[in-house]
């Protein structure tokens, strides 16, 4: 069985290899499924790649957002579950970082083809990504606060 750190960090590299590591195969298999067509129908892999290659414009044209904006709540749920399954979370409140991210990065996801940070269009990869700090942020104060 893995640690807790160790379970949401394979989480973040896979939706579903935290469950994996917690022997939770059957959701494992679920999460990593619905991965891999989530990432299949929105394209992407390749918004990742144009976007790491500046190509702003063409992963924007790539990007199936129907699809795409079904990742971030995969993606942080599989996080929290992973983390969650193997003892972390006990405090009632513990899940509202993970849900503000998903819902911040859902937000970056919508407003990614038209917001521009200091005049610079940073598209489906680079504007979701920022608003995982704010989305941690703001969830982290109120779990706080409720605690």
């Amino acid at each position: 069985m893995a640690n807790k750190e160790e379970a949401l960090l394979w989480s973040i590299a896979l939706p579903g290899f935290g469950q994996y590591l917690n022997g939770k195969f059957l959701k494992d298999s679920i999460l990593i499924l619905l991965e891999l067509v989530v990432n299949v129908q929105s394209n992407f892999n390749e918004i990742i790649i144009l976007s790491f290659h500046g190509d702003i414009e063409k992963s924007i044209q790539h990007a199936d957002y129907r699809w795409l904006m079904f990742y971030p709540c995969l993606y942080f749920f599989a996080m929290w579950d992973a983390w969650k399954d193997i003892g972390g979370g006990k405090d009632r409140h513990a899940f509202l970082p993970f849900v503000f991210a998903a819902y911040f990065v859902t937000l970056g996801c919508i407003y990614s083809s038209s917001v521009k940070l200091f005049g610079v269009l940073l598209g489906p990869i680079w504007l979701p990504m920022l608003c995982v700090i704010p989305g941690l942020a703001l969830g982290t104060i109120l779990r706080k606060i409720s605690n």
